[in-house]
């Protein structure tokens, strides 16, 4: 019987997954992309970015975790093998991670940080007229576990914050839409735009000129959810133009963001380099290891995701 389980990444060695997986699980097969020895063995595949057609080649393969929270990177392999589950990470502390990035942004847009720092290099003692914080209002764009603890920690803050889906959701203190109708209500009332969107079909894009220009003038954008969401041409012109004030990107459509890309050195645009949630072994594993002992004993698995909605 097949029980080998495969952690297919170059970002890290999956040290300290195994260590995870063995303190839960025991002694186990633990193979690594450089080591994947007699693939017959492998049961069960933990895959981030996955080099294309590999997982097909796992003839017994009974499993494939995502990890990461999103699946857009494991559904680009149009060999995926057909009924084998697909399930992805809860993991509380990326969750965390993701909102503190949104609320860092956001803040230090909302109170001008960027204009006091200039001033202190200038030095010039003056004072930006202040926003208040009833009056700046968030908007973000996805509803699942990321962009509801994002959108309620705002709503705690003080500020009105609205939400969007692609179904109806209904959260406390937050103003919630849906749909094609409820986008444009959202974006229409969106001081600070933090998109948590999944990446698929639908939404691949949807960061377009349309959407920026529907923004009230001077809206900021926050992206931390995939760069493909956004049309890289548009958002520079938005920015150009003044439309929109700014822009904290984490993701992006090529990545490593090459060097001559705009983004760099844009005075309007902050980059960072994808870190805006790192998945972490220690609390990204315990759903894991209950879909290996679920798969194993032939129990209903958890976290699952469909691949025709691409979550």
């Amino acid at each position: 019987m097949p029980e080998a389980i495969a952690y297919i990444s170059r970002d890290t060695d999956g040290v300290l997954w195994k260590k995870a997986l063995e303190a839960a699980l025991g002694p186990i097969d633990f193979r690594t992309l450089d080591n994947l020895g007699d693939k017959a063995g492998i049961e069960v595949v933990l895959a981030w970015k996955p080099p294309a057609g590999l997982i097909a080649s796992f003839p017994n393969v009974k499993l494939i975790v995502s990890l990461g929270m999103g699946v857009d990177h494991l559904l680009a392999d149009d060999k995926l093998p057909e009924g084998v589950p697909i399930v992805r990470i809860m993991d509380d502390g990326l969750v965390g991670q993701m909102s503190e990035y949104a609320l860092y942004w956001a803040l230090r847009h909302h109170r001008d940080i960027d204009k006091y720092a200039a001033s202190q290099r200038a030095k010039q003692w003056k004072v930006e007229d202040f926003v208040d914080t009833l009056h700046r209002r968030i908007g973000i764009l996805g509803l699942g576990t990321i962009g509801q603890d994002t959108a309620k920690k705002f709503a705690a803050l003080g500020f009105p914050t609205a939400g969007w889906s692609r179904t109806k959701k209904s959260l406390p203190g937050i103003e919630t839409f849906h749909g094609p109708d409820g986008l444009a209500r959202v974006l229409a009332q969106s001081d600070i735009l933090v998109n948590v969107l999944p990446l698929t079909r639908d939404t691949k894009g949807l960061l377009d000129a349309k959407l920026f220009a529907a923004l009230p003038r001077g809206a900021y954008l926050i992206n931390m959810a995939r760069g493909g969401h956004v049309v890289d041409e548009a958002l520079l012109a938005a920015l150009d133009s003044g439309h929109l004030s700014g822009a904290a990107l984490d993701v992006f459509n090529q990545e490593p963001l090459p060097q001559e890309h705009r983004y760099w050195t844009h005075p309007k645009v902050q980059v960072t380099p994808h870190v805006a949630g790192a998945t972490n072994p220690r609390t990204a594993s315990p759903g894991v290891i209950e879909n290996i002992r679920n798969v194993r004993a032939g129990k209903p698995l958890i976290n699952t995701v469909d691949p025709k909605s691409g979550y």
